[in-house]
Protein backbone atom coordinates (compact mmCIF):
# COMPACT_ATOMS: atom_id res chain seq x y z
CA UNK A 1 0.00 0.00 0.00
CA UNK A 2 1.45 3.27 -1.20
CA UNK A 3 0.85 6.70 -2.13
CA UNK A 4 0.44 6.91 -5.76
CA UNK A 5 1.47 10.34 -6.83
CA UNK A 6 2.51 13.84 -6.20
CA UNK A 7 4.95 15.06 -3.55
CA UNK A 8 5.02 11.57 -1.31
CA UNK A 9 4.90 9.94 -4.15
CA UNK A 10 6.06 5.81 -4.01
CA UNK A 11 5.79 6.07 -0.12
CA UNK A 12 4.84 2.66 1.16
CA UNK A 13 2.23 2.70 3.92
CA UNK A 14 2.12 1.05 7.51
CA UNK A 15 -1.03 -1.20 7.54
CA UNK A 16 -2.46 -2.94 9.97
CA UNK A 17 -1.93 -6.53 9.34
CA UNK A 18 -4.25 -8.67 9.93
CA UNK A 19 -7.21 -7.52 11.77
CA UNK A 20 -11.37 -7.04 11.33
CA UNK A 21 -10.94 -3.27 12.55
CA UNK A 22 -9.52 -1.87 9.38
CA UNK A 23 -9.93 -2.33 5.87
CA UNK A 24 -7.62 -0.06 3.76
CA UNK A 25 -8.81 0.46 0.11
CA UNK A 26 -6.99 -0.60 -2.48
CA UNK A 27 -4.08 1.19 -4.14
CA UNK A 28 -6.02 0.24 -7.37
CA UNK A 29 -9.34 1.42 -6.56
CA UNK A 30 -7.50 4.59 -4.67
CA UNK A 31 -6.01 5.37 -8.00
CA UNK A 32 -9.13 5.01 -10.16
CA UNK A 33 -10.37 7.43 -7.25
CA UNK A 34 -8.40 10.02 -7.76
CA UNK A 35 -7.82 9.94 -11.31
CA UNK A 36 -11.80 10.99 -11.58
CA UNK A 37 -11.27 13.76 -8.95
CA UNK A 38 -8.23 15.15 -10.67
CA UNK A 39 -7.70 18.74 -10.30
CA UNK A 40 -10.20 19.06 -7.68
CA UNK A 41 -7.88 18.01 -5.23
CA UNK A 42 -6.10 21.11 -5.89
CA UNK A 43 -5.94 23.69 -2.41
CA UNK A 44 -8.68 21.33 -1.21
CA UNK A 45 -9.71 21.23 2.40
CA UNK A 46 -10.60 17.64 2.44
CA UNK A 47 -12.49 15.65 5.81
CA UNK A 48 -11.32 11.65 6.13
CA UNK A 49 -14.09 10.00 7.53
CA UNK A 50 -13.88 6.18 9.35
CA UNK A 51 -9.95 7.43 8.06
CA UNK A 52 -8.34 4.01 8.99
CA UNK A 53 -5.04 3.92 7.41
CA UNK A 54 -5.32 7.54 6.65
CA UNK A 55 -4.67 7.17 2.78
CA UNK A 56 -7.25 8.74 0.93
CA UNK A 57 -6.08 11.79 3.19
CA UNK A 58 -2.70 11.64 2.88
CA UNK A 59 -3.01 10.94 -1.09
CA UNK A 60 -4.98 14.33 -1.01
CA UNK A 61 -2.30 16.40 0.72
CA UNK A 62 0.57 14.42 -1.85
CA UNK A 63 -1.85 15.49 -4.74
CA UNK A 64 -1.77 18.94 -3.20
CA UNK A 65 -4.65 19.63 -1.19
CA UNK A 66 -4.20 22.29 1.60
CA UNK A 67 -5.56 20.55 4.46
CA UNK A 68 -6.67 16.93 5.63
CA UNK A 69 -9.24 16.20 8.95
CA UNK A 70 -9.01 12.64 9.79
CA UNK A 71 -11.75 11.18 11.65
CA UNK A 72 -11.44 7.68 13.24
CA UNK A 73 -12.90 5.77 16.44
CA UNK A 74 -10.12 3.03 16.78
CA UNK A 75 -6.84 3.88 18.35
CA UNK A 76 -4.75 1.80 16.22
CA UNK A 77 -6.44 3.86 13.06
CA UNK A 78 -5.23 7.00 14.70
CA UNK A 79 -1.77 5.59 15.65
CA UNK A 80 -1.74 4.61 12.11
CA UNK A 81 -2.71 7.53 10.64
CA UNK A 82 0.14 9.48 12.83
CA UNK A 83 2.89 7.36 11.64
CA UNK A 84 1.88 7.47 7.76
CA UNK A 85 1.82 10.86 8.49
CA UNK A 86 5.14 11.29 9.59
CA UNK A 87 6.29 8.80 7.28
CA UNK A 88 5.14 11.24 3.80
CA UNK A 89 6.02 14.45 5.53
CA UNK A 90 8.73 13.83 8.28
CA UNK A 91 10.40 17.59 8.24
CA UNK A 92 8.67 20.36 10.48
CA UNK A 93 9.04 22.18 6.96
CA UNK A 94 6.46 19.84 5.79
CA UNK A 95 4.37 19.62 8.66
CA UNK A 96 3.62 23.25 8.16
CA UNK A 97 2.99 22.68 4.32
CA UNK A 98 1.16 19.69 4.46
CA UNK A 99 -1.77 20.25 7.32
CA UNK A 100 -3.39 17.39 8.93
CA UNK A 101 -5.25 17.51 12.06
CA UNK A 102 -6.47 14.02 13.80
CA UNK A 103 -9.64 13.73 15.57
CA UNK A 104 -10.94 10.71 17.95
CA UNK A 105 -14.08 10.55 17.16
CA UNK A 106 -17.14 7.23 17.44
CA UNK A 107 -19.28 8.43 13.91
CA UNK A 108 -21.88 6.10 15.20
CA UNK A 109 -22.38 8.63 17.81
CA UNK A 110 -23.35 11.52 15.45
CA UNK A 111 -21.27 13.64 13.44
CA UNK A 112 -21.55 16.87 15.93
CA UNK A 113 -18.03 17.66 15.28
CA UNK A 114 -18.78 21.29 15.35
CA UNK A 115 -18.44 20.70 19.25
CA UNK A 116 -14.68 20.89 18.29
CA UNK A 117 -13.75 24.42 18.35
CA UNK A 118 -11.17 23.58 15.73
CA UNK A 119 -13.81 22.76 13.29
CA UNK A 120 -16.46 25.32 13.77
CA UNK A 121 -15.68 27.24 11.10
CA UNK A 122 -14.56 24.81 8.25
CA UNK A 123 -16.81 24.26 5.41
CA UNK A 124 -14.75 21.06 3.56
CA UNK A 125 -15.00 20.64 -0.33
CA UNK A 126 -14.10 16.96 -0.45
CA UNK A 127 -15.92 14.46 2.15
CA UNK A 128 -14.19 10.79 1.90
CA UNK A 129 -16.21 8.52 3.80
CA UNK A 130 -14.95 4.83 4.07
CA UNK A 131 -16.86 3.08 6.67
CA UNK A 132 -17.03 -0.62 7.39
CA UNK A 133 -18.93 -2.63 4.32
CA UNK A 134 -22.78 -3.35 4.74
CA UNK A 135 -23.54 -1.99 8.26
CA UNK A 136 -25.66 0.70 6.79
CA UNK A 137 -23.22 3.16 8.09
CA UNK A 138 -22.89 4.71 4.33
CA UNK A 139 -26.05 5.93 3.75
CA UNK A 140 -26.35 6.62 7.70
CA UNK A 141 -23.84 9.33 7.77
CA UNK A 142 -24.63 10.95 4.48
CA UNK A 143 -27.77 11.83 5.95
CA UNK A 144 -26.03 12.75 8.89
CA UNK A 145 -23.66 14.96 6.55
CA UNK A 146 -26.59 16.21 4.69
CA UNK A 147 -27.80 17.95 7.59
CA UNK A 148 -24.46 19.35 8.57
CA UNK A 149 -23.02 22.53 8.58
CA UNK A 150 -19.36 20.85 7.34
CA UNK A 151 -20.15 20.97 3.66
CA UNK A 152 -21.85 23.52 1.35
CA UNK A 153 -22.74 23.53 -2.25
CA UNK A 154 -19.37 22.89 -3.48
CA UNK A 155 -18.61 19.92 -1.56
CA UNK A 156 -17.97 16.99 -3.19
CA UNK A 157 -18.65 13.69 -0.86
CA UNK A 158 -17.38 10.20 -1.61
CA UNK A 159 -18.79 7.08 -0.19
CA UNK A 160 -17.14 3.81 -0.29
CA UNK A 161 -19.16 0.49 0.47
CA UNK A 162 -19.29 -2.64 -1.56
CA UNK A 163 -19.76 -2.74 -4.97
CA UNK A 164 -22.75 -4.88 -4.42
CA UNK A 165 -24.51 -2.65 -2.24
CA UNK A 166 -27.25 0.37 -3.28
CA UNK A 167 -27.08 3.57 -2.25
CA UNK A 168 -29.83 5.89 -2.81
CA UNK A 169 -30.10 8.95 -5.66
CA UNK A 170 -31.23 11.42 -2.91
CA UNK A 171 -30.60 11.47 0.62
CA UNK A 172 -31.62 14.39 2.39
CA UNK A 173 -30.35 17.24 0.56
CA UNK A 174 -27.78 15.05 -1.20
CA UNK A 175 -27.77 14.10 -4.48
CA UNK A 176 -26.04 11.20 -6.26
CA UNK A 177 -24.28 12.34 -9.34
CA UNK A 178 -22.09 9.63 -10.21
CA UNK A 179 -20.88 6.08 -9.06
CA UNK A 180 -18.32 3.37 -9.91
CA UNK A 181 -17.41 0.15 -9.17
CA UNK A 182 -14.15 -1.59 -9.10
CA UNK A 183 -13.80 -4.89 -7.97
CA UNK A 184 -15.33 -5.36 -4.71
CA UNK A 185 -15.62 -1.38 -3.78
CA UNK A 186 -17.85 0.88 -5.28
CA UNK A 187 -17.61 4.87 -5.07
CA UNK A 188 -20.69 6.51 -4.84
CA UNK A 189 -20.67 10.43 -5.64
CA UNK A 190 -22.63 13.29 -3.68
CA UNK A 191 -23.22 16.82 -4.21
CA UNK A 192 -26.23 19.49 -2.63
CA UNK A 193 -28.97 18.93 -4.47
CA UNK A 194 -29.59 21.28 -7.44
CA UNK A 195 -31.93 22.47 -9.41
CA UNK A 196 -31.21 19.52 -12.49
CA UNK A 197 -29.26 16.55 -10.79
CA UNK A 198 -29.67 14.50 -14.27
CA UNK A 199 -27.05 17.03 -15.98
CA UNK A 200 -24.26 16.77 -13.54
CA UNK A 201 -21.85 14.70 -14.98
CA UNK A 202 -17.80 13.92 -12.98
CA UNK A 203 -15.96 13.57 -15.99
CA UNK A 204 -12.74 11.26 -16.12
CA UNK A 205 -9.42 13.76 -16.48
Amino acid sequence: MRIISGYARGRKLFTPGNTNIIRPTTDRAREALFSIIGHKIIDARVLDLYAGTGALGLESLSRGATQAIFIDKHQKSLELIQKNYALCFPSSEETETFKATIIKHDLNRGLNLQDNQFLKSINFDIVFLDPPYEKGLAQSTLKLLAESALINAQTLIIAEESSGQTLPDLIGSLTLIDQRRYGDTGFWFYKVQSPSPSTIKIEDE
